[in-house]
């Protein structure tokens, strides 16, 4: 496996898989357990939103999901304002965070108030989209051969930047950005030339990318572990 890009909230990496597993971990991701609030109960709100809109907001809000969460954790929090301005996210108090506390759920004027309690508890992204902990697309890895009397302009037309001419021959930069275009080739056949051959490989560039919840490793391995659990159930009852 090949790291190309690592953030906290994001991975791209190369790996040799098949294309129907990495799918399958693509698809458990909405098997992951993930802390979300679920009910809300608005004592005042003084602000221009409507109850429903308020508490739709703070639905969205994504919260800190500790890895030893199970399927029936839940969590208070409460959310006291009597100041004039934007109400945050990192206002609410209780014992679980949300990831994003600069995100605005309301706005006051002077004099105005806003008090509720939500109740926040672990669900899967099949039940709803909350629920989610994030993404995880792929695409082929593709190996790109180059003949010797291939045209200058492909580098020109190539929208990821991937060709380059050096010492009078085009050659590669990164072929990890490959998405088989085949504009390169276009410009090939025109000539009437055959200098461009893109086949794909046997790996796939994998990106993984967290909604703050979870971080991605353990994104991927609750969706494994997911994945596995139900793979086991089918042997059993084979």
């Amino acid at each position: 496996m090949k790291t190309i890009k690592k953030t906290d909230e994001k991975v791209i990496f190369q790996a040799e898989v098949e294309e129907g597993l990495a799918n399958a971990i693509r698809r458990y991701l909405s098997q992951v357990l993930v802390m979300a609030v679920d009910e809300v109960e608005i004592a005042k709100n003084d602000s221009a939103l409507y109850d429903e809109t308020v508490a739709h907001r703070i639905g969205l809000l994504p919260i800190k999901t500790s890895k030893a969460a199970g399927e029936k954790t839940t969590a208070d929090i409460k959310l006291i304002v009597k100041k004039e301005g934007l109400v945050y996210a990192k206002e609410f108090d209780g014992k679980v965070n949300v990831v994003y506390g600069d995100a605005p759920i309301t706005f006051l004027e002077k004099g105005q108030e806003i008090e509720l309690v939500a109740k926040a508890r672990t669900g899967k992204g099949d039940e709803h989209s909350k629920f989610s902990p994030g993404l995880m697309f792929y695409r082929n890895v593709f190996d790109i051969k180059i003949g010797g009397d291939c045209p200058k302009e492909v580098v020109e037309v190539c929208p990821k930047n991937i060709l380059k001419s050096k010492d009078g021959k085009i050659v590669t930069v990164d072929t990890s950005k490959c998405d088989m275009c085949e504009a390169c080739m276009e410009v090939c056949e025109k000539q009437g030339k055959d200098s461009i051959k893109i086949t794909p490989t046997k790996e796939l560039t994998i990106t993984v990318e967290s909604f703050g919840q979870l971080s991605t490793e353990d994104m991927i391995s609750k969706s494994v572990d997911a994945l596995r659990k139900d793979l086991a159930d089918v042997s059993k009852g084979m």
